[in-house]
């Protein structure tokens, strides 16, 4: 049995966040997976949590997720933090690149996912 990992997805629609998880458990079938489906959400269920890894979508309601980021990397330094994203605009990238989060590109497939998990076992 691997290392047991945490890893909140953070993505509003809830058919990505199943597609997600199915990947993840499927791949690492140790890791406790946590789910929100907003920014305010996310913030909420990270209170009092260790989390290793956090997948998040850039386009949500409210606050996106570079946003998210900027409010939880201060509380989780040694966590790895994955962009997905079908935005292929330069400023979004730079703006990830600020905050040293790799994007993934969208839409959800076994592929992007697997690179966001080798990425996250680097």
């Amino acid at each position: 049995m691997g290392q047991v990992k945490k890893i909140m997805i953070v993505d509003d629609s809830r058919v990505s966040r199943m597609m997600i998880k199915s990947i993840v458990v499927d791949k690492n079938p140790h890791w406790e997976v946590l789910e929100a489906g907003n920014t305010d959400e996310a913030l909420k269920l990270s209170i009092n949590q260790v989390i290793d890894y956090f997948s998040v979508d850039l386009n949500m309601p409210g606050r996106d997720g570079l946003e998210l980021i900027e409010l939880l990397k201060p509380e989780f330094k040694s966590s790895k933090f994955a962009l997905l994203t079908a935005n292929i605009q330069q400023a979004t990238h730079e703006r990830a690149e600020k905050l040293i989060v790799q994007c993934f590109n969208k839409p959800v497939t076994n592929e992007s996912i697997n690179q966001m998990l080798r990425y996250f076992n680097e």
